[in-house]
């Protein structure tokens, strides 16, 4: 099993925390990732972050899909993949209707088929086996829609990628799993609990066979996001993690629709995923944390003392034997934290 970092960047004034990611390099670390939401992009920090580094594998967890064409983003990942000599990966979201209307103001549209047919029209350039050429119901390149000049035609992408570009998806429903089982090489889930493994794994695995490919975690990278609270005092580690478990698990979406809410649900949380969501929507947001199970929290994050810590990531480590996990994407994690968990795998 492998070690990564998430990224915290949130647009402050000298970049990212470049100490703590030359830290992590230098402790052997896999990977480190950014997101976006609405305001920083993923690709700055991370370019910003290749040229800093010599080792450490960079990507963006995720970068949203209908904010730019696939086009724009397979020159952007082969022009980092080309830059950090192959140490650039795409990772790569539908993101949500909130942010995808709200902000970029384009429709939401079908987000597994626009996920579908974005990663083709990517595999397509990165191959550069023709000139491109794909119509389907989100992409028709060239366009030849209403408002086209007619001038469009085929081309190919005069950069050739100078190594193989891995993608990677964000999901957590069983449809978005299957979905990274059929067309990606890796996927990202937000949370996941090593004995609850399978929730993750056997839609990828039903993908994987349904799209012919060989249905097998052997060369598949499963990345959970795992939440980091490390201190001698466990109650006041798992209060640190629950503001963001109550806001994904309550307020991440409508009542009816919360995908979050949702996999919690599968995880075997039925009850209190019910009473977060009901609490969080009626603005309670105190009594919304309240409602997170320690149980929940202790399932999907590392929380507690060093020693506690080390321990959960044995759990970790024993999942991983049959490939159910790949690496690990710590959040939230300081420099000390850092160190404990790449002692503890080591």
């Amino acid at each position: 099993m492998q070690l990564g970092m998430l990224l915290r960047y949130a647009g402050e004034a000298g970049g990212p925390n470049t100490d703590l990611v030359l830290e992590a390099e230098k402790l052997g670390y896999a990977s480190v990732w950014q997101g976006e939401s609405y305001g920083i992009d993923s690709v700055s920090p991370i370019a910003w972050t290749l040229a800093r580094t010599s080792r450490i594998k960079a990507g963006t967890g995720i970068m949203q899909i209908p904010a730019r064409t696939p086009a724009c983003a397979a020159m952007t990942a082969m022009t980092l993949a080309a830059m950090s000599n192959g140490r650039f990966l795409l990772g790569l979201g539908p993101s949500g209707p909130q942010v995808i209307e709200g902000w970029h103001g384009v429709a939401y549209g079908k987000p597994l088929q626009r996920t579908r047919e974005y990663i083709a029209v990517l595999r397509k350039i990165f191959a550069r086996e023709a000139s491109l050429e794909y119509a389907s119901e989100h992409y028709q390149i060239p366009y030849q829609g209403p408002g086209a000049s007619g001038l469009g035609k085929p081309l190919k992408s005069i950069m050739k990628p100078n190594t193989e570009i891995r993608i990677y998806t964000a999901a957590i429903a069983p449809a978005g799993l299957r979905l990274s089982g059929e067309v990606a090489d890796g996927v990202q889930p937000i949370f996941m609990s090593p004995e609850k493994a399978a929730v993750v794994t056997k839609p990828v695995l039903e993908g994987m066979a349904a799209a012919g490919r060989p249905a097998t975690l052997k060369d598949f990278d499963i990345t959970p996001f795992v939440r980091v609270s490390m201190g001698d005092d466990l109650e006041k580690c798992r209060d640190a993690l629950r503001p963001e478990l109550a806001l994904y698990i309550g307020g991440m979406g409508a009542k009816e629709k919360n995908f979050y809410n949702d996999y919690a649900k599968r995880l075997g949380f039925e009850e209190a995923a019910g009473k977060i969501q009901d609490a969080f929507l009626a603005g309670r947001r105190n009594d919304a944390m309240a409602a997170v199970p320690d149980r929940l929290i202790d399932e999907v994050s590392l929380v507690g003392s060093a020693d506690r810590i080390r321990a959960r990531l044995q759990d970790w480590k024993a999942v991983a034997k049959d490939n159910s996990v790949g690496t690990i994407l710590l959040s939230g994690a300081n420099s000390e934290v850092l160190r404990v968990a790449a002692e503890a795998v080591a």
